[in-house]
This record gives structure tokens, sequence and C-alpha cells, in this order.
């Protein structure tokens, strides 16, 4: 890796780590700097705006965060086996959180709403390959006979979404990992239940 790439590398760990905390598009290019022990100039030298750079700190969370997922489902074959792999790895948030503030992808999703189409874009694009990712393991292990077949991936996926995304909302708001905590062993006890065959 060249001395740029590495420069590069670690303007983008450090700014997704304080766009994250302090939003994606509401930080300022003096925040950044201070983050990222970069002059304004060199920052730029790398990116061609300050979206640009929200956009590719952004992407660089979401392969973070899909680095782990891709470790906690390594060896898991069973559907049920990787809903919980997928489900419990939000435990994480209680203590070793991947990036300060929450989830990237919920932070960027709301930020981006109304202000930022390539942002939010993104975020649409994050959630869809997330979503396939249970709808993936669903489907598969309906096929397999792992679970049940009444069952509807695509259901499925948004449950489990929107239940641990609102976790780690209540979670992060009330400073209390609980909220989190019941909501993974409610799901994990829900896979095993309910869809297992």
């Amino acid at each position: 890796m060249s001395k740029g790439e590495q420069t590069r590398k670690r303007i983008l760990e450090r700014a997704a780590q304080l766009l994250n905390q302090r939003g994606f598009l509401s930080s300022s290019v003096s925040e950044i700097m201070e983050a990222t022990g970069m002059q304004k100039g060199g920052i730029y030298n790398h990116f061609k705006s300050k979206e640009d750079l929200a956009v590719q700190a952004f992407d660089y969370a979401v392969e973070r965060i899909a680095e782990k997922y891709r470790a906690a489902l390594e060896g898991k074959e069973h559907a049920v086996d990787r809903l919980v792999a997928v489900i419990t790895l939000f435990e994480v948030y209680e203590g070793d959180a991947p990036f300060a503030g929450g989830c990237p992808l919920m932070n960027c999703a709301i930020e981006s709403d109304d202000t930022s189409p390539v942002l939010r874009a993104r975020a649409r694009q994050a959630m869809d390959q997330w979503r396939d990712m249970f709808v993936r393991i669903i489907a598969k292990g309906i096929s397999r006979g792992e679970i049940r077949p009444h069952v509807h991936p695509d259901t499925e996926a948004t449950l489990f979404i929107t239940s641990l995304e609102g976790a780690v909302m209540m979670s992060n708001l009330y400073k209390d990992p609980v909220h989190l905590r019941r909501v993974i062993a409610r799901l994990v006890d829900y896979v095993n239940g309910e869809l297992k065959t």
C-alpha cells in the first residue's frame, strides 16, 4: 500500500468514527480536520468534496460491519445457526461497538433522508445488502428443510432488521443495553422456536 493509500485509509478510519457520531453531513470541515490530523488541502487531495468524504466514510463503515458479519457466519451451515450468529452479533453494541454513536446505517439513513440523495442512495444500497443476506439465509433454510416452509423470507428480514435497529436506538437513547438484550433474546427464541423445523 502506497503512502497516499495509507493516508487515505487513515482519513476514512477517523472520519467514519467522527461522522457516525456527529453526523455524516453536519460535521464541519474543521471537526474533520481535527479528527484526522489533516489540513483541509490534505483532505481534499484525497476526496473531491465533503460529501464525497462522507459517502466514502459511510462505505468504509459498512464494509467494516460486513467483515464482522462474514466472520460471524464463518463455518456455520445451518440456517438457524446463521440467523442466530447475525442477531447475536448486535451484542457488540453493548461494549465493543464497531463505531461509536450507534449503527452507521441507521444514522446515515435518518440524516440523509431529505438532505443528500447520494448518501440516501448509499444507505438504501447497504440496507438492500443486509436484507438480502437475511432473505438468502432464510430461503436456503426453507429449501433445506431447516426452516418451516410457511415462512416468508422478506417479511422475516423486515422483522429482524427493524427489531434490532429499534433496540439499538432505544439502548442509545436510554443509555441502557437492556433494550438490545431483550430484543436479541426474543429474536433468538423466535428463530429457535417458531422458525426452526
